[in-house]
């Protein structure tokens, strides 16, 4: 769903890239015995304490990367590791309950439930599924959950190397929407057999949510996680100052160049776009992004970029501008802590929207395209403007 790339470690482990494979300037030993699923990086020292750093495998068939900010003494080390594995931990529990491709997940069963049956559900599923209600309001429906049907039409599209027939297309949009979905307390249960949930768009930054939860209540000086492009800090750098993160340029394929960079602190951020993840038929690109109200791939912005205090929420408006474009920006919360940017038009002419809020978070500036003067922007939008 996001752009892969991540840097972590330069000047001191200050820089990270939206968009992330965990790319890192400092190299360690490696850990202990019986860590087998991380390395952890030592040494990455500054004012504010020393980084350290694993990368757990596998977690969400994607990159991971999870960085705890501490004092210098063993103890303060072991207190690291002990909140990097419980943030481990968080992010895979996540996904033992809401990933669609593991058939005992309460996901899986759910939508292999037959309809009136009430399927329990955890207090964390339930949890995401409330707050993918809310934001499906929000976005006028743009962010829809309950498009299940939609999405493995499209994938299964991709894979026969054939556009959907219009008839099949509106057979999906029948059994999708959350008037057929009714969230009780403990569980849910649906009205039409064929409805299903896919929270693809917010399970992973509700899990980043919990694994930077278990690096904070370790008192940590500071902890930053990111898991296949979505990313999410607290506290302060090993240096001592906002952790950076670097927007990278959604025209460059080799993953190289970047578009600017944020400075934040107790905030999550996260990029989607179509550079990385399409399907091509017959010669022409479809995004992997569906438009819930259409059926249909959007005709799809190269990137948007949501800055927010929790990843869930950036993960969800991350998608949904992706389908409502430049004026979905006049739909973001107006208290919501809510900042975003979205690139439109082509390497060589492109125009960047954002709001106010954003501009004022960059600590480089963005460039214009090549050959035209001045900057890239377009016309700032805001909340409630």
């Amino acid at each position: 769903m996001r752009d892969r790339r991540v840097i972590v470690g330069a000047v001191f482990g200050c820089l990270c890239m939206a968009g992330l494979v965990a790319y890192h300037v400092f190299h360690g030993p490696a850990g202990p015995a019986g860590h087998g699923s991380y390395h952890v990086l030592h040494g990455l020292a500054g004012p504010a304490g020393h980084a350290y750093h694993v990368q757990p495998r596998a977690v969400m068939g994607t990159q991971c990367a999870l960085t705890a900010v501490v004092g210098r003494s063993r103890a303060e080390q072991r207190r690291a590791e002990k909140a990097l594995r419980q943030a481990e931990a968080a992010l895979r529990a996540v996904e033992a309950r809401m990933s669609t491709y593991l058939d005992l997940s309460e996901l899986s069963r759910f939508n292999a439930a037959p309809a009136g049956e009430v399927v329990k559900l955890s207090p964390d599923t339930l949890a995401v599924l409330h707050l993918a209600k809310e934001l499906h309001g929000q976005s006028h429906g743009a962010f829809d959950v309950t498009c299940l049907g939609l999405f493995n039409l499209w994938a299964r599209a991709g894979r026969a190397q054939r556009v959907p027939a219009d008839a099949e297309v509106a057979t999906a949009r029948a059994a999708s929407g959350w008037d057929k979905i009714e969230l009780l307390d403990g569980g849910a249960r649906k009205s039409v057999a064929a409805a299903g949930l896919g929270l693809g768009g917010i399970a992973k930054g509700f899990a980043i949510d919990r694994a930077l939860g278990a690096i904070w209540s370790a008192r940590c000086a500071g902890g930053l996680v990111d898991v296949g492009g979505d990313i999410r800090c607290f506290g302060v750098s090993p240096r001592g100052d906002r952790w950076r993160v670097a927007v990278r340029n959604p025209f460059d394929t080799r993953g190289t160049a970047f578009f600017g960079t944020l400075a934040l602190t107790d905030a999550a951020v996260c990029t989607s776009g179509n550079y990385e993840r399409y399907t091509e038929i017959d010669g022409k690109r479809y995004s992997h992004i569906v438009d819930p109200r259409t059926g249909r791939p959007v005709d799809f912005a190269p990137s948007v970029t949501v800055v927010a205090p929790t990843s869930a929420v950036a993960d969800g408006w991350a998608t949904a501008l992706s389908v409502l474009g430049p004026k979905g920006l006049e739909l973001l919360p107006s208290d919501g802590g809510l900042e975003a940017m979205i690139v439109v038009g082509e390497p060589a002419d492109y125009t960047i929207h954002q709001t106010p809020g954003f501009a004022k978070l960059l600590v480089s500036p963005i460039p214009p395209p090549p050959g035209r003067p001045g900057g890239a922007s377009g016309p700032s939008s805001a909340p409630g403007e």
